[in-house]
């Protein structure tokens, strides 16, 4: 079984080359980069610099769209600017080398009948831009932590059925939302041989999600001993801190695998 640990967030464009360079240091070889208040890498010159760098010290990079997406809105105009913010981080993704861009496909609302069917025809779209502009990034809406927004472990397999877009699988928020993480169940809806993962401590409640926490370490066993074997796995840690969480999370894995 091969893992990537990293964590969740660059910095600044400024200092970005020299956080990529502390990470390596530290054997971290994922980064998520997260535009989830906004795009602030827009530039293209930074954005290669930035994959040039990450590419020698083969970390591997994705985005973490917006927030502010919903592409089961009853509004056209919040449709197209939910599909342009993610076909933006594609755009730069494709710049600076990312593999995903992670998104949160959008809210029941007053479509909740229709919010699959929807959500669905939007990334067909968004797949087929990706297509015509020859981006090589994978699509990856996420597993969602509150039960009334769209993202259960069922939908999100189903959008990569009928869609073909990748995934991010978000522990955290499976938890919050089903009380459990049923690993077998979850082994099942996404049977792909890559997988990404997004992990973190979590407070829920009877809606789901609240807030995240730092994680323990009997958390970290619990994930890397269930962790399917035959897969290739990124895990971007999302907690508050994450990069000593991803820490030890790469160091229970080293000791695991002795």
């Amino acid at each position: 079984m091969k893992i990537k640990f990293g964590p969740s967030g660059l910095g600044s464009i400024k200092n970005a080359e020299e956080i990529l360079k502390n990470y390596s240091k530290l054997g971290l070889k994922a980064c998520e980069i997260a535009f989830t208040y906004g795009v602030y890498i827009k530039n293209k010159e930074d954005a290669l610099r930035i994959g040039k760098i990450a590419k020698k010290l083969e970390i591997d990079l994705s985005i973490h769209a917006p927030y502010w997406i919903n592409l089961n809105s009853n509004e056209l105009k919040k449709i197209e600017s939910s599909k342009k913010r993610i076909l933006d981080c594609c755009q730069i993704g494709n710049w600076i080398g990312a593999k995903r861009i992670i998104f949160h496909p959008g809210y029941f609302g007053k479509n909740k009948e229709f919010a699959f069917e929807n959500i669905r025809l939007r990334i067909k779209e968004i797949l087929k831009d990706i297509k015509k502009n020859k981006w090589k990034i994978e699509l990856c809406p996420e597993i969602m932590g509150k039960v009334n927004v769209f993202g259960s472990p069922e939908e999100i397999s189903n959008l990569v059925k009928e869609t073909g877009c990748s995934f991010c699988i978000d522990f955290a928020h499976v938890l919050a939302r089903e009380k459990k993480i049923d690993w077998k169940k979850i082994k099942k809806l996404f049977p792909c041989e890559k997988w990404h993962v997004h992990f973190s401590g979590i407070e829920y409640g009877e809606k789901g999600e609240k807030r995240h926490k730092n994680l323990e370490k009997k958390q970290w066993k619990e994930l890397l001993e269930n962790l399917p074997s035959n897969k290739e796995t990124t895990i971007i840690c999302e907690s508050p801190d994450r990069i000593r969480n991803s820490l030890e999370g790469l160091e229970i894995w080293k000791s695991m695998k002795k």
